[in-house]
């Protein structure tokens, strides 16, 4: 039993409360020979679910071995992160459908809530750090070849829905039960709704790799924003969006259509270098990723925990609001919210555990701590 904490609880947060695990789940009620741990003057949170991440502790998802995927993930772990989404880069199709049987597996073990493919269906006006030479049309039996490879563990795909076959392409993933996003696209705001109504419902990292809001053509941002079909990513990590840009979007789209993302690489929680992002090299400098080649910024170095501290202390948002941004949303997203994304009796005892400056002192998975808070 954890007591004595600020517990945020979906009905609201709860002072001096307590969360009772027994084995990997939340329980309701302690038993009489229950272990108490005083967490006073400490924020506990559900664990963080991560939907767009790239890699972390020096090893990449798109590349590495399962070793190096594991490494990733622990290191992720390590910052809070109870489920992530494994991404992928651009790459050549087959190397994908290769890399989609890997990360599957882990997917089939649980280490991963499966796969996110952000490429090669994307514009090269909007390509950011992927490689052009590789990028194709969202061609419909191209998306279905990635899906099929994943073996039912695809969750999202990110599409240029304004390309040739994006829509059909938006159809197609709809059907399969598979979440289509829309990012590093060069669509007009007209093109945009057009993907919506087929069935879009993420906004991969809301504006960065797309046009930016203009008074006569307002282009993809305005149509992401205003629709309450669509959940928008975000990566508060202070170099990829203003601090006014991020307060927008909660503004418009509100708490419960925000999703933090890492979009984290190699460095995360690794430190300063030279990297690989897919076949493409960055240099990492001051915890900034940029390619070597164009300097465009090629994901983050970011960890959720990093951002859960900053949306608080630097943005100003409500706890509540975070906690629903960081865990919440992104679960519903993975139709996982039966069994994370909030502290209630009956869910996995994935759990974050905050000083009152909010920064991160315990992590618990399925009920064995991850971060042992070392506490009483």
């Amino acid at each position: 039993m954890l007591s004595g904490a600020t517990v945020v609880l979906p009905t609201g947060t709860v002072k001096n409360g307590r969360v009772i695990v027994d084995g990997p789940r939340i329980i309701g009620a302690a038993p009489e020979n229950a272990q108490v741990i005083d967490v006073t003057n400490h924020w506990l949170v559900p664990g963080f679910v991560d939907l767009h991440n790239h890699g972390g502790g020096g090893a990449s998802f798109t590349s590495g071995t399962v070793d190096d995927v594991l490494k990733g993930i622990r290191t992720h772990q390590s910052h809070g992160t109870t489920t992530l989404v494994a991404s992928t880069v651009t790459g050549d199709m087959d190397f994908l459908a290769q890399r989609a049987g890997l990360l599957s597996e882990l997917a089939e073990q649980g280490d991963i809530a499966g796969i996110h493919f952000e490429g090669p269906f994307i514009s090269p006006c909007r390509k950011g750090a992927h490689a052009e030479n590789l990028l194709r049309d969202p061609d419909p039996a191209e998306v279905r070849k990635l899906v099929d490879a994943a073996r039912g563990q695809a969750k999202m795909v990110t599409l240029a829905t304004e390309l040739p076959g994006g829509i059909d392409s938006v159809r197609l993933l709809a059907e399969q039960g598979v979440i289509a996003a829309i990012g590093h696209t060069d669509a007009t705001y007209e093109q945009t709704v057009e993907a919506i109504d087929a069935g879009a419902t993420v906004a991969t990292h809301l504006f960065n790799a797309m046009p930016q809001i203009g008074h006569r053509a307002p282009g993809p941002i305005a149509a992401l924003l205003e629709d309450e079909r669509i959940t928008v990513e975000l990566i508060n990590d202070g170099t990829h969006l203003h601090p006014a840009s991020l307060q927008l979007a909660f503004h418009h789209a509100a708490a419960h259509r925000v999703a933090f993302i890492t979009d984290a690489m190699d460095a995360a929680g690794f430190g300063d270098g030279r990297y690989l992002l897919g076949p493409l090299e960055v240099e990492v400098s001051e915890g900034v990723a940029r390619l070597v080649e164009g300097g465009s910024i090629a994901g983050s170095t970011l960890t959720l925990d990093r951002a859960f501290k900053r949306a608080v202390t630097v943005d100003r948002l409500p706890v509540e609001d975070v906690v629903a941004a960081i865990s919440a949303n992104p679960a519903r997203l993975l139709g996982m919210s039966d069994r994370i994304g909030s502290l209630e009796p009956g869910k996995d005892a994935d759990l974050v555990l905050l000083d009152h400056q909010f920064d991160l002192k315990g992590v618990m998975r399925r009920g064995e701590w991850v971060v042992d808070p070392q506490l009483g």
